[in-house]
């Protein structure tokens, strides 16, 4: 689905219109939950009803409600379309990601005429149908308070200023070593990651600079010493690594935490810039 936003929207004369609340998200998410129903896009896992013979249950097996259970520890989350108008915004998030994992786009099939009974599919992609699902949702996530999105891993994850995508686009396709290209995907996972906590954003910062730890040798080779001295200051002196009484720590951290990863993420792909473009002038290995 296209996620281009409309002329009051897009010109701010709609200001109201480009977030959503709980409420309203708890519609979207409903309507999009049965129109996947509809499309068969949870027969695989849910099961289905057929006229001859009644429900026929999915992957899940007879009892829905206890798998929920079983994945999530809390009740009365099933039957979703019934019970998701009175979630809480963790009780959606998890469905959210539950239904991640149990849907499939459907392929190949039957078709049971007896009174309109409809399609009983036999084959499913996962892939594909994780993928619809996610652009489904995606679309309204965004606009839900401060905005968030479903990753390609089924995370719920705080959404990054659109003037940042590219960044973290920059890096993680990058031709790093596969050590420090991991380093650079679990940091940025556990500074986005939904209620991540100040310690976990501290964490994913001191991460970023421990990758920058790693090209510190290289770094010497293409940056003056006191460039390369200033990029570890923030690290070493506002309580993220080497903590000690001289560091400042009383700043507002869920301002700064966010400044200090993006600006490290933006730092390791200049830096990796730099190497690269030395080593191709060089025709030396490239460690990043």
């Amino acid at each position: 689905m296209s996620n281009r936003r409309y002329y009051s929207v897009r010109t701010g004369k709609n200001p109201e219109g480009a977030r959503i609340d709980l409420s309203t998200l708890l519609r979207l998410f409903r309507d999009t939950y049965l129109r996947l129903i509809e499309g068969n896009y949870f027969q695989e896992t849910l099961g289905y009803e057929c006229i001859d013979a009644g429900h026929v249950h999915g992957t899940l097996g007879t009892d829905i409600e206890a798998q929920m259970f079983r994945k999530l520890r809390k009740p009365d989350l099933w039957p979703i379309h019934e019970q998701c108008t009175g979630y809480a915004e963790d009780d959606l998030f998890d469905v959210i990601e539950f239904l991640f994992d149990n849907v499939s786009k459907p392929v190949d099939g039957w078709f049971h005429q007896h009174d309109g009974c409809g399609w009983h599919y036999e084959t499913f992609d996962q892939q594909a149908g994780r993928e619809r699902f996610r652009s489904e949702v995606n679309e309204w996530l965004a606009d839900y308070g401060s905005g968030y999105e479903l990753s390609p891993d089924g995370e719920i994850l705080a959404a990054v200023e659109p003037s940042l995508e590219g960044l973290l686009q920059e890096v993680s396709n990058g031709d790093a070593s596969a050590g420090l290209n991991s380093l650079v995907r679990s940091a940025t996972l556990k500074f986005r990651r939904y209620h991540s906590s100040p310690d976990d954003r501290r964490d994913a910062v001191r991460d970023l600079a421990d990758v920058l730890e790693e090209l510190r040798p290289r770094l010497k080779e293409v940056l003056t010493e006191k460039d390369e001295s200033d990029l570890f200051n923030l690290a070493n002196n506002f309580g993220i690594r080497h903590r000690n009484d001289r560091q400042k720590t009383g700043y507002d951290r869920e301002i700064w935490y966010s400044w200090m990863f993006y600006y490290y993420l933006a730092t390791i792909n200049a830096s990796a810039r730099l190497i690269q473009r030395q080593a191709a002038a060089g025709l030396d290995e490239i460690p990043f």
